[in-house]
């Protein structure tokens, strides 16, 4: 999975947690658990916008149920290389949208991976006055550093901890304590799994490194370990389930849950049978 696509992921899931850390002074309006912060569909941007559509990462509507307020839109664009960015490409994309959705409460975001944040305007002028004086909030996890954010509550804080600045040394405690995080703040475990798999992806432990962390963090490492055996046992009840639709027709919702319940040695047994079954019956019988 592309590096854009893992943080389209986080800030869908974690749209909240997004706003406060990337956008701390616009967060101090929607704490009202009563505000909906709603993803604004691409496809419909597409559609509407056609050849005029730029596409960048996370469209966030906010809207005020009681209508108090008038709804708040957050453009999220990620940039894993800094110099990928185009301010002049941002700035379209906002005025497209503010035309669109005739609105001009419009926060833009530009996340960082790796390097520094670029300047945060850009301005059209001449010799007597500014025309153009664009800005943009601009987050760069480069330079962040993790030990300040160790123990932070907010869950893509702990989560981006291996993107943050720290050194070689600490990449075992700043692994265990996004783990940490993920496990203390994420209680649904299918995001647990989710998510542990974005931390390994940007931590990259070695072996060495890995040993080091299951033998000071046991208990953690434990949990770890069980998500990873969870993980691999979803790939194969997925992988099987999509050849028994394959061959023999949609599943019912039974079948469904017995597939992702099912232990590793049930799904092995399913599957050889699988190979000469000529009905659901006969993949699912007990010898």
């Amino acid at each position: 999975m592309s590096h854009d696509q893992n943080f389209k992921n986080l800030i869908l899931d974690y749209p909240r947690q997004a706003v406060e850390l990337f956008a701390p002074l616009e967060a101090a309006s929607i704490h009202d658990p009563e505000v909906r912060i709603l993803p604004v569909r691409e496809e419909q941007l597409q559609e509407r916008l056609g050849e005029r559509f730029r596409e960048l990462d996370t469209p966030l509507l906010v809207e005020w149920p009681d209508q108090r307020r008038e709804a708040l839109l957050f453009l999220f664009e990620e940039e894993t290389k800094t110099r990928r960015f185009s301010v002049r490409r941002l700035i379209h994309y906002c005025v497209d949208i503010s035309e669109l959705l005739d609105t001009e409460r419009i926060v833009p975001i530009v996340i960082f991976l790796h390097g520094e944040a670029k300047s945060r305007c850009f301005r059209l002028s001449g010799d007597a006055k500014v025309y153009l004086d664009f800005h943009y909030l601009a987050y760069a996890f480069g330079s962040q550093n993790a030990k300040d954010h160790l123990d932070s509550p907010n869950l893509i804080a702990r989560l981006n901890l291996p993107n943050m600045r720290y050194s070689p040394a600490d990449r075992v405690h700043v692994y265990a304590r996004a783990v940490q995080g993920l496990l203390a703040l994420e209680s649904d475990t299918e995001r647990q799994i989710k998510y542990l798999d974005f931390i390994d992806i940007y931590t990259q432990l070695s072996e060495e490194e890995r040993m080091i962390y299951t033998t000071q963090y046991a208990q953690d490492a434990a949990v770890v370990t069980n998500f990873a055996r969870r993980f691999v046992q979803q790939g194969e009840s997925a992988m099987l389930e999509r050849m028994l639709v394959k061959r023999f027709g949609r599943l019912d919702t039974v079948l469904q849950t017995r597939l992702r319940q099912a232990t590793n040695e049930q799904l092995e047994h399913w599957g050889e049978q699988f190979v000469d079954a000529k009905s659901l019956d006969e993949v699912f019988r007990d010898d």
